[in-house]
């Protein structure tokens, strides 16, 4: 008889991760951070065409989210005055199961006002360090890191997103064309899916880094990629470069980068980091964007006018944001090779 009534973690494991996650919260609030807590049932959603929240629809009102991040209401404290926030919480995104995906996952996401995109690689550093160094004072067994995962000594590389595709693809990519693009691809012999437009640069741009860049990243060694082509800033800001175009074709896009990061470990993204957009208007603008490009089954598009831009109006300070997914951390941690075996009741037994 099937006993799918089990958790897929053992109890050594839950309880192992229990204790990791008291560390953190003892690393967080020791780096002056103090715990919130935002709505997980909201009318405000962050506009994100790669996320397809889940939405309950009551009749007494206007349609509720299931939040795929607190980012939002953290963000409203920001703009209310907090200077240095941390959450742990749950999330939930649709169409999303895995060796390394849930439809509902932890995440911990935090921000701090004055800090950039740099500062908080800095962080993200320290944090991992501190908690693979708890997880082996927690086991009793020999510690067995996943594929023999060993942390550097010396600073966790970095590399920008240029460098990441001239290492790993054999080019850099934030001059060339879609066509050049595609082109790469297929020296990379990438299967191309059925559906991908040639004029889709960021569909080519996602392609190549999803098949050729992104396992190869933190094999040997934790690595940051940042400075993101501006067409996925998502909500990061966007800084201009001055760097030169080989491509006659290139545009004013390409001169410029996304002020955000991500860190690989073992080819897994662990996080993703933004020095955060503040300007409300532009805001707006790619709320806009965003929701015309999702392609989710809703009905209605996603709401533009938000409890957040309203905020933001009142006024948003400089700050950085960090999303980090606790279960692949955890995961990574304890030398497992799916969230499944550290997370309870995963989607197919929940």
């Amino acid at each position: 008889m099937s006993k799918r009534f089990l958790p897929t973690a053992t109890i050594e494991t839950l309880q192992l991760r229990a204790k990791l996650i008291a560390s953190l919260r003892e690393f967080f609030s020791a780096h002056g951070y103090w715990e919130c807590e935002t709505p997980i049932l909201s009318r405000d959603v962050i506009v994100d065409a790669n996320l397809d929240p889940f939405v309950t629809n009551d009749i007494s009102g206007p349609p509720l989210y299931l939040q795929t991040s607190p980012e939002a209401g953290m963000k409203r404290l920001l703009a209310a005055g907090a200077t240095a926030i941390v959450q742990i919480t749950r999330v939930m995104r649709r169409g999303e199961i895995g060796r390394l995906h849930n439809p509902e996952f932890s995440m911990v996401e935090w921000y701090r006002v004055g800090d950039d995109h740099h500062d908080q690689m800095s962080f993200v550093e320290k944090l991992v360090r501190s908690f693979f160094a708890e997880s082996r004072q927690l086991l009793q067994h020999p510690w067995k890191p996943l594929n023999n995962l060993e942390l550097p000594t010396q600073c966790f590389e970095r590399l920008t997103y240029d460098e990441a595709f001239e290492r790993f693809a054999g080019s850099r990519v934030l001059h060339l064309s879609s066509a050049e693009i595609c082109q790469l691809a297929k020296e990379n012999n990438v299967e191309v899916p059925a559906g991908l437009a040639l004029e889709d640069r960021d569909g080519w741009l996602n392609l190549l880094l999803a098949e050729v860049v992104e396992p190869q990243l933190g094999r040997l060694s934790p690595q940051f990629v940042y400075d993101y082509p501006a067409s996925q800033a998502a909500l990061a800001r966007v800084r201009r470069d001055d760097f030169s175009l080989s491509n006659a074709e290139a545009t004013a896009d390409s001169r410029a980068v996304a002020e955000r990061f991500e860190l690989y470990i073992q080819g897994i993204e662990l996080c993703n980091g933004y020095h955060e957009l503040t300007d409300v208007d532009e805001f707006v603008e790619r709320s806009k964007s965003e929701n015309q490009q999702n392609d989710s089954s809703f009905p209605q598009q996603l709401p533009q006018v938000t409890f957040l831009e309203q905020a933001m109006r009142e006024g948003m300070p400089d700050c950085s944001g960090v999303a980090l997914g606790l279960d692949r951390l955890v995961m990574l941690a304890l030398g497992h090779h799916t969230v499944s075996d550290v997370i309870a009741f995963p989607g197919e037994r929940a």
